[in-house]
């Protein structure tokens, strides 16, 4: 749906884990499908539970996991951790870069690296060596909050004072885009003269309109395959707005080749949220529910909204396919959207018509429409993984109900002289 813009591709994991694709197009290569990752949110040393939290990641659709090193007891637990996951794992390294060749000893699948953070550029270069004869990649990390200066206090002044110089429109900005650009350039060469170039790029910043400026730079100016974020984003109520505002904007660009969405919260959250966006924008097929349903409205005469939780919980493990399920609470939209989706209840005066590819199969006081709604999804799995029906193929016009019978208000009746007032709602038994 949206062109990519070709990069080079890169290859993270290895037969135990998949291989994971990032990036394509040049060098005779593929586009790959725009991977997912996420973070751990404990510590490294502690195993047990590292490996359960990883576990729990890949189960929620991860495709690559991230965990810190910072120190010499989290990179002695990854080849224990390597063992006992399934997923392509990634080392955060920071300021030491003995860290980085612990976790290449250890196996681990890829490193995050800012070779600004470790001024040793002999250092650098060990890394650099040590993947390149393992064949893993490096992503290249020049986050807004890491490239000013920490240790040298007086250039550290100049940065930013620079950063907060307002005296041009935009200036701020223009100082720190100026800033990424000169140290990825600077930090690229350091990997050219090491011939390597399984290295992916990251640029990520706090502001979503600037983390799509400083992308689509980076874009221009390099070939890397780009791990799109915006850092920082907060909790999960302002985060989402914030990161989806961003991502999504250069997605449908054509830039970005993985992304994580980061939340001040359990990854499990980015992990979905991540997904759900490729899902939307048709990057990658779904699997599972694509559940809709009707916002917030005077309409609806049905508990709607814990109706939909309660199917979003129910079906989020026992539907594997990517059924379209509509959920709506009246008779204005329930039609329509009931007529586009494999598996449909719309409702009104709690009451409820349920609907399978466009056919009427039920029809419920509110207390029955989930069980109901629940089997009709099942079934209709069933029938699908058998080989008796399929997504999306049936489409039957539905016609809206009776507006002075079922679901209906009478309105439109009343309006014509037809009848004098609306009638009280029958449910035929079905």
């Amino acid at each position: 749906m949206f062109p990519r813009k070709p990069t080079r591709q890169i290859r993270v994991g290895n037969e135990k884990t998949g291989v994971v694709l990032i990036g394509g197009g040049l060098a005779g290569t593929e586009p790959a499908p725009v991977s997912v990752q996420t973070m751990t949110a404990g510590y490294t040393y502690e195993i047990d539970r590292c490996v359960a939290e990883i576990n729990r990641l890949a189960a929620a659709g991860a495709d690559i996991v991230r965990v810190a090193v910072p120190e010499r007891k989290d990179t002695a637990a990854l080849r224990e951790i390597l063992d006992q996951t399934s997923v392509p794992i990634v080392a955060d390294v920071h300021f030491h870069f003995k860290r980085a060749l612990e976790a290449v000893e250890a196996g681990v699948h890829k490193i995050r690296l800012n070779p600004g953070n470790i001024q040793d550029r002999d250092q650098v270069n060990a890394v650099i060596d040590a993947c390149k004869d393992a064949q893993i990649p490096i992503r290249v990390g020049v986050n807004e909050g890491s490239i000013i200066e920490r240790k040298d206090k007086e250039k550290r002044k100049q940065e930013l004072g620079a950063y907060f110089e307002k005296n041009l429109i935009g200036g701020r900005h223009a100082h720190l885009l100026g800033l990424i650009i000169a140290k990825l350039e600077e930090y690229m060469d350091i990997f050219r003269e090491r011939d390597f170039a399984d290295v992916s790029i990251s640029c990520k910043s706090m502001d979503a309109a600037f983390t799509i400026a400083a992308y689509q730079e980076v874009s221009k100016r390099f070939d890397e395959p780009l791990h799109l974020g915006v850092t920082h984003a907060g909790p999960r109520e302002t985060g989402a707005i914030r990161s989806i505002a961003a991502l999504s904007g250069l997605l449908t660009q054509g830039i970005g080749d993985t992304v994580r969405i980061s939340y001040a919260s359990d990854p499990v959250y980015e992990v979905e949220d991540g997904l759900e966006l490729m899902y939307s924008l048709g990057l990658r097929e779904r699997t599972g529910i694509d559940l809709i349903a009707c916002p917030t409205c005077g309409r609806i005469q049905v508990d709607l909204f814990t109706l939909v939780q309660n199917v979003r919980t129910k079906l989020a493990s026992d539907i594997t396919i990517p059924m379209k399920v509509a959920v709506m609470g009246c008779v204005v939209n329930g039609p329509g959207e009931a007529e586009g989706a494999d598996v449909a209840v719309f409702a009104g005066d709690k009451k409820g018509i349920i609907y399978v590819q466009g056919e009427r199969v039920a029809n419920v006081p509110e207390a029955e429409i989930l069980d109901r709604l629940l089997a009709e999804c099942t079934e209709f799995q069933r029938r699908v993984l058998a080989g008796e029906a399929t997504l999306g193929e049936k489409v039957v016009e539905i016609v809206p109900p009776d507006p002075i019978g079922e679901l209906g208000s009478g309105f439109e009746k009343i309006a014509k002289g037809d009848v004098e007032k609306s009638t009280s709602l029958t449910i035929n038994k079905s």
